[in-house]
């Protein structure tokens, strides 16, 4: 699906052909052929769309004549979108900039590219191409920084239900978030140090304006805390799951010590009825043919030992 915009008044509307000023926004479903066409009219390098649909993408920049390319990686909630077990993934936005018009793909909808989409940013203008992408940038880190709070939040919610029950089900939610947080990590250290380099070298060309360089700034130094609340949820869930994972073992180990002690506990009876099923003279035979003494006594003595075994097991607290 390619849409082309502009920017009339306050409203964002909807164009057929390129136009000078146009922002271009390249979303599933297109085919190759589409980007290949699309690269040849317009005399785009086919790597710039391509490279932004490769999931595992690194965030960089890059210049090629006229045309420059911005990748930068966006939080998604994964409903089932990618066939991986995390609940959030990081996946690219490749943003192409011609002096005419700029370009935005992605292999996936994301809320990020949906939020100018809506025309949801104040102040948002595709003419100004440098303040667009600025703009992204500072939308992309809000929502690392949304997600990473609902991912916080879940935790509690799974922590909440582990300790009613230690099922195998709820550690795997701990482990998706825990790869979550992983690929948040990575990516949010992947998009500051783009964003970084893109200041030093002044790739936006946005060192004369003020305003800008003021709004990169802000938007490093968010990326920076968002940065730091990724690596403290990491560390936390890292804790919970080896504290989880101890006090599970723990439990298994206080249930096997429990059974061997109802092991040992039903043990002795069956011992007496071994002895006085066998086929020999034994104590308690001579005399008492036809009496039921032999019997109680043989019970009275395996009750006895066995309460003397489990009152010991309970001094020791295996029960």
């Amino acid at each position: 699906m390619i849409k082309i915009l502009k920017k009339s008044g306050n409203a964002l509307i909807e164009i057929k052909n390129f136009e000078k000023g146009c922002w271009v926004n390249i979303y599933p479903p297109f085919s190759k052929e589409n980007l290949e066409e699309i690269a040849q009219i317009h005399d785009l390098p086919l790597d710039f769309l391509t490279d932004s649909l490769d999931r595992d993408e690194q965030s960089r920049f890059e210049s090629e004549e006229e045309t420059d390319l911005v990748v930068v990686n966006t939080p998604i909630l994964n409903n089932d979108l990618i066939d991986n077990e995390a609940l959030y993934l990081t996946i690219p936005i490749g943003i192409v900039s011609k002096p005419e018009y700029i370009i935005t793909i992605c292999s996936y909808e994301n809320r990020v590219i949906d939020d100018f989409l809506l025309n949801k940013i104040k102040g948002f203008d595709p003419a100004d191409q440098s303040l667009f992408t600025l703009q992204l940038f500072n939308r992309n880190v809000y929502y690392f920084q949304y997600y990473l709070r609902e991912i916080n939040n879940k935790r509690y919610s799974f922590e909440s239900e582990i300790y009613r029950s230690s099922r195998s089900k709820d550690l795997k939610r701990l482990l998706n978030l825990q790869k979550s947080l992983i690929y948040f990590v990575t990516n949010l250290r992947s998009n500051d140090l783009m964003m970084n380099k893109l200041r030093r070298t002044n790739f936006l060309k946005i060192r004369e304006d003020e305003h800008k360089e003021d709004f990169l700034e802000d938007v490093v130094v968010d990326s920076g805390q968002a940065i730091e609340m990724a690596d403290i949820y990491t560390n936390i869930l890292n804790g919970t799951m080896d504290s989880f994972a101890s006090i599970i073992s723990n439990n298994l180990g206080i249930v096997v010590q429990r059974l061997t002690a109802v092991t040992i506990v039903l043990m002795v009876p069956t011992l007496f009825a071994s002895f006085y099923g066998m086929n020999i003279r034994l104590p308690l035979q001579e005399g008492y043919e036809h009496s039921y003494i032999p019997f109680i006594v043989i019970i009275a003595l395996s009750l006895v030992f066995s309460f003397v075994l489990g009152w010991f097991f309970m001094k020791k607290r295996w029960f």
